[in-house]
C-alpha cells in the first residue's frame, strides 16, 4: 500500500526533463511527493532512498486501474507526461489527449484537490500541425474531466541537459556553416525549466487559484536567427547561418523518420515553423512572483561549468 499524507503530490512523469525539478521544487515548498513512472528504479536514482517524504512509484499513465493506485490519497497531481517523437502505440493521441483525460478523470474519482496539467504555448485544437493540435484537444479534455484543472503552458524549455539549447550549442561547436530553418524569422521565448518548475510549486501551494491558463516565457523574444546568433556569442563562435527553406527540411525529416531514431520529424519541422510566445492577456511569471533567467545568463553557467 502507498503511504499518504494529505497534502501528498503525484506527479506523473516525474522523471523527466521538466518532471524531476518539479518534482524538486514541490518538495522544497514542503509537499510530500509520488513521483509515477513506468520506471520507478530511475525515480530511486533520481532522487535516492534518504528522503521519507518522497516515493517512486510504478505507473503505467496508458492503464486506468495504475493511474487510480498512483493518485490514491493524493492532495495534488501534476501531469508532466510529453511525447515529442511518436512511435507504434506511443502517439499524440495517446500521450497528449487519452491519457491526459485519464488523469483528470481519475483524480476527480479520487477526490484530488488540484490537477496541474502541462501543455505548451501555442495549443490549439484547430492546429493544422498534429502535435499542437493533439495537445490543445488534451486540455479540453482535461477541462471536460476536471473543471477546476489549472493548465501550464510553457515555451519552449532550456536548461542542463535539455534537447534544446545543448543541440544548438554542440551543432554550432561542429558547423561552421549553420543550416537554418527557414529564414529564421519564427519568434521564440525560451523559459528557465527551473523557472518553470518553481511556478508549478508555487501554484500548487497557493491558496486560492481561480481555475486559469498560466503562459510561462523566458524574459526575451528572440526570432531564430537572433536566438542562435546569441547562443554562438556566448560560447565564442561566428558561424555563418545559412537559411534553408522549409520545403527542404520538410524532405529530410521525411527521410529521416525511415530510420528507427530519426535524427529529424516532419513534426519538428513543422514546429519550427510556428511562433511561440506568451500572449499578454494570459497570466505568467510575473503574476507568481518570478523573475525568469535568461538564456544568456544559464548558458554562461552551463559553459563555466564545462569548463
Amino acid at each position: 500500500m502507498v503511504a499518504t499524507n494529505d497534502r501528498t503530490v503525484t506527479v506523473f512523469g516525474g522523471t523527466g526533463f521538466l518532471g524531476r525539478r518539479i518534482v524538486r521544487h514541490l518538495r522544497s515548498h514542503g509537499f510530500p511527493v509520488r513521483t509515477a513512472s513506468r520506471h520507478p528504479d530511475r525515480g530511486h536514482r533520481l532522487f535516492g532512498p534518504d528522503d521519507p517524504q518522497l516515493q517512486s512509484v510504478g505507473a503505467n499513465i496508458h492503464d486506468e486501474r495504475s493511474v487510480a493506485d498512483a493518485l490514491a490519497g493524493a492532495y495534488g497531481v501534476v501531469n508532466a507526461v510529453s511525447l515529442y517523437v511518436e512511435h507504434g502505440e506511443e502517439t499524440f493521441h495517446s500521450a497528449h489527449v487519452e491519457a491526459a483525460q485519464r488523469v483528470a478523470a481519475q483524480a476527480l474519482r479520487a477526490g484530488v484537490d488540484r490537477l496541474i496539467h502541462i501543455s505548451g504555448i501555442g495549443a490549439d485544437a484547430a492546429s493544422q500541425s498534429r502535435y499542437i493540435r493533439k495537445r490543445g484537444e488534451g486540455e479540453l479534455a482535461v477541462r471536460a474531466a476536471f473543471v477546476e484543472a489549472l493548465i501550464i503552458r510553457p515555451a519552449v524549455m532550456f536548461g542542463p541537459d535539455d534537447a534544446f539549447l545543448t543541440t544548438i550549442l554542440r551543432l554550432l561547436r561542429q558547423l561552421p556553416i549553420y543550416p537554418m530553418f527557414g529564414r529564421g524569422l519564427t519568434r521564440l521565448q525560451p523559459a528557465y525549466v527551473e523557472d518553470v518548475a518553481e511556478a508549478i510549486g508555487r501554484t500548487m501551494q497557493r491558496a486560492e487559484t481561480p481555475s486559469t491558463i498560466f503562459e510561462f516565457g523566458g524574459p526575451r523574444v528572440y526570432s531564430y536567427e537572433e536566438f542562435l546568433g546569441a547562443v554562438a556569442h556566448q560560447a565564442g563562435l561566428a558561424p555563418r547561418l545559412i537559411p534553408i527553406p522549409f520545403a527542404v527540411w520538410h524532405a529530410l525529416a521525411w527521410a529521416s523518420e525511415m530510420f528507427p531514431s530519426p535524427l529529424l520529424t516532419r513534426n519538428q519541422v513543422e514546429l519550427m515553423q510556428i511562433d511561440t510566445v506568451s500572449s499578454p492577456e494570459m497570466p505568467g511569471f510575473v503574476e507568481l512572483g518570478i523573475s525568469p533567467h535568461s538564456v544568456e545568463a544559464i548558458l554562461q553557467k552551463m559553459l563555466s561549468n564545462c569548463e
